[in-house]
């Protein structure tokens, strides 16, 4: 089970969590996307738990753990959803030319 991991300090350190979660069960993978630019953490991050029961219990006595000074907020990590766009009216593409010339005016 893949988890999700909220308001992480930004100096917390991938083997600092994974030690946290081995407490808990086995814990596959520890990630913590930093920004392009920065390279800072984005202040989230994911576990990975092999194990769907262990990750539960995790997420159960892990939510609102203390971590230098943060309370975490933990639960299960959502897929994000492919539909093909981000947002938007829903129109796009080419709408044409949108000036007077574009108007009836009544002519013959």
């Amino acid at each position: 089970m893949n988890i999700y991991v909220g308001n992480l300090p930004f100096k917390a350190s991938p083997a600092e969590l994974e030690n946290i979660f081995a407490a808990h069960g086995t814990v596959g993978r520890v990630t913590i996307p930093t920004d392009r630019d920065t390279g800072r953490s984005r202040g989230f991050a994911f576990v990975e738990m092999p194990d769907d029961n262990e990750a539960k219990a995790a997420i159960d006595e892990l939510n609102g753990y203390e971590l230098q000074g943060r309370q975490l907020k933990i639960n299960e990590a959502r897929p994000v959803e492919r539909n093909g766009g981000g947002g938007g009216r829903g129109e796009g593409g080419f709408r044409g030319r949108r000036d007077n010339r574009d108007r009836d005016h009544g002519g013959y």
